[in-house]
């Protein structure tokens, strides 16, 4: 029996020795670009366009000071402006959406969770013309409000359907103890509901706030001069003419850092939340 016993622990730390490989290998797989996007802004524009890649060649800080010297600061102040405003916006919103569909259901309330995500099924360049127009006919181009308003509508199905599942998890007892001591609706959601879901609606919120950062294409074609993004200020250094590879990994590596500082700042609620919304 000890034998058996023996064996079947020795193959499950074999099991999980392998799938600890496994785990490292993806790892730095997905890290590796990222390092060598780092070494190349390092480079003077003639060492990174070298092909095979000099790894060996001077350190220089010349395409830092080719992207700060044009100017980012109005274009990542914008993008901080939409990301955050709209990420607001989204919790605000789905919490409310997200209790009313897992707690206390709504009549037809799958019917509902359906239409959230048949709004994700729209291309998104298919809704651009018409947005395009619109936004031209009531004045709103080159306007952060406009994306605003956009990327809270893009991200709104997404924060719904996370929040929905972290949700289901708190235990009614505490909904009804706390309806018995006089609690309404509204006290019971900042009271007592959100307290429980913090690290779901953390998880919801940086998801979001990524993809608003992240954004390009209704950036490119709705904004200008005043409302531009950061994604679309980082297109103006890929031209047809001169080097530009290392200056375009400074200028990467810059405008990721406010969603990296945001990734680690909140790693840790990111994992309890996507351990409480995880499926039983």
């Amino acid at each position: 029996m000890s034998g058996q016993v023996t064996i079947v622990t020795g193959r499950k730390n074999r099991g999980g020795s392998v799938l600890s490989v496994v785990a490292w290998v993806v790892g730095v797989l997905f890290v590796l670009p990222v390092l060598w996007m780092l070494l190349t802004s390092f480079h003077s524009e003639e060492n990174a366009a070298k092909n095979p890649p000099d790894i060996a060649a001077p350190l220089t800080l010349d395409g830092y000071r080719a992207f700060f010297d044009t100017g980012p600061w109005p274009s990542i102040a914008n993008s901080l402006t939409a990301s955050i405003l709209s990420t607001a916006l989204v919790i605000l919103l789905a919490f409310p959406a997200a209790y009313a569909l897992s707690i206390r259901p709504v009549k037809k309330w799958t019917d509902v969770l359906f239409f959230f995500l048949s709004t994700k099924m729209l291309p998104v360049v298919a809704g651009l013309l018409p947005i395009y127009l619109f936004a031209q006919s009531v004045g709103f181009l080159d306007n952060i409000w406009l994306l605003i308003i956009l990327y809270t509508s893009m991200n709104l199905p997404i924060a719904v359907w996370m929040l929905r599942s972290f949700l289901s998890e708190v235990p009614v007892e505490i909904l009804e103890a706390a309806s018995v001591d006089g609690a309404n609706l509204p006290r019971t959601l900042r009271s007592v509901v959100a307290p429980i879901v913090t690290p779901g609606i953390a998880s919801a919120a940086l998801i979001c706030f990524i993809f608003s950062w992240n954004e390009l294409l209704f950036a490119r074609v709705l904004t200008g001069t005043v409302a531009e993004t950061a994604p679309v200020f980082l297109t103006g250094f890929v031209t047809s003419q001169g080097l530009f590879l290392a200056k375009v990994c400074a200028a990467s590596l810059v405008v990721s850092l406010p969603v990296l500082i945001a990734g680690f700042a909140a790693q840790d609620k990111l994992v309890q939340g996507l351990s409480l919304g995880a499926v039983k």
